[in-house]
C-alpha cells in the first residue's frame, strides 16, 4: 500500500492511499474514520481525487462525523 498524499482540513485527516488496483481515500476525525474505495480504472489522474476533499462530497463527510459522533454519544450513555 503507497501513501499518495496526506493532509489535514477542518480538523478531518485526510490520506489518499494506492492499493489492488484501487485508491483508498480514508478521513480521520477524533477515534472515527470513514474509506472509500474507488477503482483506478474509475479515476483518470490521482488529482482528481482531490475533487472528493472539496466541495458538497466533503460537506457530507463532514456531516457523516457529527452523525457518528451523537451515535456514539448517545450509545455510550446506556453505559
Amino acid at each position: 500500500m503507497r501513501v499518495v498524499s496526506d493532509f489535514t482540513k477542518d480538523g478531518i485527516k485526510i490520506t489518499l492511499f494506492d492499493w489492488n488496483n484501487k485508491y483508498l481515500l480514508k478521513f480521520e476525525a477524533g477515534g472515527m474514520e470513514q474509506t472509500f474505495k474507488i477503482a483506478a480504472l474509475d479515476v483518470t489522474d490521482e488529482s482528481d481525487l482531490e475533487e472528493l476533499t472539496q466541495g458538497t462530497f466533503f460537506d457530507q463527510v463532514k456531516e457523516r462525523f457529527d452523525e457518528m459522533n451523537q451515535s456514539l454519544q448517545k450509545a455510550m450513555k446506556n453505559f
